[in-house]
C-alpha cells in the first residue's frame, strides 16, 4: 500500500513523502495512529491544503519535546516486581509499565513512546529509549527490583540477581581474601621486626670491645 506520511517516521521517511509499505503495517500502525494517509488523489490533495498547518503543529510539538528531553534524559525509575532467586521475573515489564512509571515521575508519556525490543523479564538496570517526538528521543534507566531497598543496592552496583548461597559464597571469599592479606602483612611485619632485631644485635656485638 502507498501512503503519504503526515510526520517523520523513523526508517521510513519525512512528512509529505509518499512511500510503499506492507498493508498490515499501514492498517495496524500508520493509519490508526494518524501518521499517514492512503496515497490516493483525494488524500494527496487534502495533504497539500493542510501541509502548512501540519508543519506548524509538528514544529510546536518538536519544541516542546526538546524542552523535556534534557530533564528526562538519564533519569532512573524504579519498578517493583516479584522474581525468583535467579532474578527471573514472575511476569514481565512492558511499554505500558514504562509509560506508567515515567508518568508517575512527572513526565507525560504514552506507551507507544517507549521503545522495547522485547519485554523485560529479569531484575536489573535496563536502558529504555523514549521517543518524545519523531525527531527527538532520549534514554532512561529502569531499575527493576523486588523492593525499594533492593533497588537502592542495585543502583549502587550490587548484583541482586545472585542467589542467597551465591552471595554468601562471594562474601566468604572476600572475607578469606581480606584475612589472607592481613596474615601476609602481619608475617611481613614480624619478619621485618626480626631482621631489625638481628641487625641491632649484630651492631652491638661489633661495638663491644674485645677483652
Amino acid at each position: 500500500m502507498e501512503v503519504v506520511l503526515l510526520e517523520r517516521v523513523e526508517k521510513l521517511g519525512q512528512m509529505g513523502d509518499v512511500v510503499r509499505v506492507k498493508d498490515g503495517y499501514a492498517r495496524n500502525f500508520l493509519l490508526p495512529r494518524k501518521k499517514a494517509l492512503r496515497a490516493n488523489k483525494s488524500n494527496l490533495s487534502y495533504f497539500e491544503t493542510q501541509k502548512a498547518q501540519l508543519e506548524a503543529h509538528n514544529l510546536q510539538e518538536k519544541k516542546e519535546a526538546e524542552a523535556v528531553e534534557p530533564k528526562l534524559s538519564g533519569q532512573s525509575f524504579v519498578i517493583i516486581r516479584q522474581a525468583g532467586e535467579s532474578g527471573q521475573l514472575y511476569g514481565s515489564v512492558n511499554t505500558r509499565d514504562v509509560a506508567e512509571v515515567v508518568s508517575e515521575g512527572g513526565f507525560s508519556l504514552k506507551r507507544n513512546q517507549a521503545v522495547l525490543d522485547k519485554p523485560i523479564k529479569v531484575l536489573g538496570l535496563h536502558d529504555v529509549r523514549i521517543v518524545l517526538h519523531p525527531e527527538v528521543s532520549t534514554t532512561v534507566t529502569l531499575n527493576v527490583a523486588r523492593s525499594e531497598e533492593e533497588a537502592k543496592r542495585q543502583a549502587a552496583g550490587e548484583d541482586v540477581s545472585l542467589s542467597a548461597d551465591e552471595q554468601a559464597e562471594i562474601a566468604a571469599e572476600a572475607l578469606f581474601e581480606s584475612e589472607e592479606v592481613a596474615r601476609k602483612a602481619l608475617a611481613e611485619d614480624e619478619e621485618s621486626a626480626t631482621d631489625g632485631a638481628e641487625e641491632v644485635v649484630a651492631a652491638s656485638e661489633e661495638e663491644t670491645p674485645s677483652a
